[in-house]
Parts: structure tokens; sequence; C-alpha cells
């Protein structure tokens, strides 16, 4: 998930993105009875259950990326390689009009990066730098650390800022509640003079895993270095003060931006056969930060969207209107795959009928979100009927997602997302944990199921969903 989650959340009006769209209270709905209409669409939504369910084809698939093309960052060696294969692969499985589609994406280098108690006792932290630091001077930065519990413990604060490393100590409570003090944090601190700052990682304690993510640098006040810490050093270094015991770290940080370099979104489709320039769009995003495999953000949501339009063709099942899958470039830091796309297709904006997108993780248990009109939401309820085998057949609000919102918006087309477990999605989100061996081959086979069968009634059905 992206940089900017809040800024997101408001500017698209989704509940999406921030940490997925389960961010947003779940208008649960009833289920409802079974729906007459439906019954010529049965027989193809228990084939594509049955074929995703059968085998672990998906999870392999998954295997296959994240174990050859690990990690990917936005200009990455890693992510262009991961683009070639994603084309390739999509041709051999007899998608239509495969294609790449350039993007211009931003280019942050890591670099190496340390942080280090050296008074009291040495200790070593446990971090990850923020993406879009700068980095340190080549000696890196020492100075006092001074702990707040959030914004307005800074501004009360502000007179013992100047010349120290401020640690944001705020627990984890929600995505959009926390993901403030990671994107505005290091700003507000420099603004009081700060010459660096470190922020609470959003995981549990027990596994010591930092996170990562994009910050911003707004006007007003010179760029610090920043870095996110593991809870647990956090909270060691917020024992100490309490106890009154100065605390001195040594930061040091080789992270620059560089120029911005071409990526590319990849785009593939089943071609409708009577409205083929109508579209259901379907996607998830191929970059990730650089630790970890990017399995849970956003690998997986990528392999089941793409899996759903993979089962279609196998079964043969062409479908009225276009289902067209969009893999998408540079969501975590920029979001410039969903803006280019946005650009690229605004003159047929409203032909998009309904978009699905999957980056909130498949953890279970799980839901499927929905924004979109009454009307919308009545057939989304009945078509959800057919979902029993796999259980889910409960549509709750919270549709949308950060790629799909701009070309969705432009469109006013209805939204959905695959929503996972945020207990376990954020146990790992943006860390090095974050690998396919937490995502389970049900889960992965559940969810392109699910996808499918939404997919393909939605472009099967004789009429478009209302707006």
């Amino acid at each position: 998930m992206s940089l900017n989650r809040r800024t997101v959340l408001v500017r698209l009006s989704l509940a999406a993105l921030v940490g997925g769209a389960f961010l947003v209270p779940r208008a649960h709905t009833q289920v409802p009875a079974r729906a007459a209409w439906l019954d010529s669409y049965r027989e193809a939504a228990t084939r594509l259950i049955h074929a995703s369910t059968s085998d672990d084809f998906a999870w392999r698939r998954l295997a296959e990326f994240t174990d050859t093309y690990g990690h990917r960052l936005s200009g990455s060696e890693n992510l262009d390689r991961a683009i070639a294969w994603v084309v390739d692969t999509m041709k051999r499985d007899g998608l239509e009009n495969v294609r790449t589609e350039p993007v211009m994406v931003p280019r942050w280098v890591r670099g190496r990066e340390s942080a280090e108690i050296i008074a009291p006792p040495r200790h070593s932290l446990a971090i990850l730098g923020l993406g879009g630091s700068i980095g340190t001077l080549a000696g890196g930065i020492e100075a006092e650390v001074i702990v707040v519990s959030g914004f307005e413990d800074l501004r009360a604060r502000a007179a013992d800022v100047k010349g120290r490393i401020v640690l944001f100590n705020a627990p984890f409570t929600t995505y959009a509640d926390t993901v403030g003090y990671r994107t505005g944090g290091p700003w507000a601190a420099s603004r009081l003079g700060a010459v660096a700052a470190l922020v609470r990682g959003v995981g549990p304690t027990g596994l010591r895993t930092p996170h990562t993510g994009s910050l911003q640098y707004g006007q007003g006040a010179a760029p610090i270095p920043a870095a996110s810490v593991a809870a647990e050093d956090a909270d060691r270094i917020a024992r100490l003060r309490a106890r009154g015991v100065p605390v001195l770290v040594r930061l040091t940080m080789d992270a620059r931006s560089e120029e911005d370099v071409e990526s590319a979104n990849v785009v593939g489709e089943i071609r409708g056969r009577e409205r083929p320039h109508e579209i259901v769009l379907l996607g998830g995003h191929l970059d990730s930060w650089d630790v970890g495999t990017g399995a849970s953000d956003d690998a997986v949501g990528c392999i089941v969207t793409w899996e759903a339009a993979r089962l279609m063709m196998k079964l043969g099942l062409r479908p009225r209107r276009t289902v067209r899958i969009v893999l998408w470039t540079n969501e975590e830091n920029g979001l410039r795959g969903a803006t280019a796309y946005a650009a690229r297709h605004a003159a047929h904006a409203a032909d998009h009928v309904f978009a699905l997108e999957s980056d909130s993780g498949i953890f279970e248990p799980v839901s499927l979100g929905f924004s979109g009109s009454a009307a919308a939401r009545t057939l989304i309820r009945e078509i959800g009927t057919l979902l029993a085998p796999v259980g889910l057949t409960e549509i709750v609000g919270g549709g949308g997602g950060a790629d799909i919102g701009p070309i969705a918006h432009a469109g006013n087309a209805p939204m959905m997302a695959y929503l996972g477990n945020p207990a376990r999605y954020f146990a790992i989100h943006h860390t090095p944990a974050d690998t396919i061996e937490h995502i389970t081959p049900k889960e992965v086979s559940k969810a392109a199921a699910a996808i499918a069968v939404m997919a393909y009634v939605v472009a099967e059905m004789p009429e478009r969903l209302p707006k």
C-alpha cells in the first residue's frame, strides 16, 4: 500500500488504500434470497470455483513470482524483470491484447543504514529507512532522543526538540490513524528543529520488525533523515527516558533519490464477445517495498486477479464485456501507475462498468467490500450468493482501491475490494516478514474463485451495473 494512505482516502473517498478498504466501518447487509435471474450463471460459477479450488496452481505461481523476482521497488531491476515475466506469462496463458503502458516513476535507493544506542549500554536498533528519506552525512548523526506519544505531545514539548532525534512512539490502532506519524512525523519534527525522526513500527511486539513506507516532506522545513524502528526498541527507549536516563543514538543512512525512470503498467484482456468497449477492470500493484518479497502487498493481489481471468480463458468462458487485468506500477511511493492509467484511458472512463482491486491481503477471515449505488449494491448482493461454496456470500461496505480509484471516479464506476484480515496483514506489512510463508494455497484459491465469479457475472449479465 502506498505512501499516503490517509490523503488518498480523503482524495478518492475510498475505503481502501490507507490500509485497505477494511479501515472503513463496514455496513453489513443481509444475504438475499435465491435470485432466479442468476440461474443461468450457476453452472459457470460452479466450474470457476471448482477449477480454482481443486489445485494450488495460483499459489505456485505466486511462489514462482516472489521467489524469482523478490522485492520490486519502483525503478528497480527486480521490478523491470518482473514486468517482462508477467507480459510473457500472460501471453502464454492466452490472454489477449497483452501489453505494457509506459509510466515514469520515482527511483529511491535505500543504501546502507544502521542505528544504535551508544549511551547507555550500546544496543543495535532494528530500523528501516522511510521511503523518500534523505540520508545522513557520511559519519551519521549522533543526538539525544526525545520520545513523544503523538503530534499533540510533540507540540507541547516543542522547546525540547531542537537538535534532537524525535521518536514517535505511538502504538498502532488503525492504519488510518497511525500512518500519519510515518508520512508527516519527520516534517513536523523538522519544523521544530529536530535533526532526525524515528517512527514506531506498526507491527506487533515479539517479531522486532520495523516497517517502511513513504514519508512526505512539506514546505517550510528542511528534510531530515527518518526511519521506522521496531516496537520493542521504541519501547526500550521510552522506558529509559521515563526513568530519566538520557538516550544517545547514532543514525547512519545512505538513502538518496535519483532521476525518474521508466516503468510500466501491464495490461491483459479477455475481449468481450458483444460489448468489447465496456470494461470490467481487475488488478493489483506489481511494485513493492524493498524488503521481504512483497508477497501480501501486493504480489498476491496481482496473482488472484490475474488468475480470475486465466480461469475464464481455461474454461472457455468469454463474457459479453471485456475483462481487463491491469497490474499497476508505483502504487507504493507515488501512484504514478494509477494516475497514468486514468489519464491514458480518460476518454473511455465511462466505459468502465466495474472495478475490483485486491490490495488488502487475502488473509482469512475475508470479505468483499462494495461501493456503488443502491441499485448496483442489490445486484452485487445477489451475485454474492453464488459464492456460498467459498463462504463469501455477505457483501460489506468499503469497496475501492488506490489504483482503481482515479479511473473509477472519473467514470463513476462501482468499485469492489477483496478485504483480508487486517490483524494478520499489518503484522507483516512493509516488513522483511512479508513473504509467501504467511499465505496458504487455500486462501489464494478462494480469492481467485470469488473474484472470477464476481467478475464473470458482471461482465456477462445483459445490462451493465447501474451507476
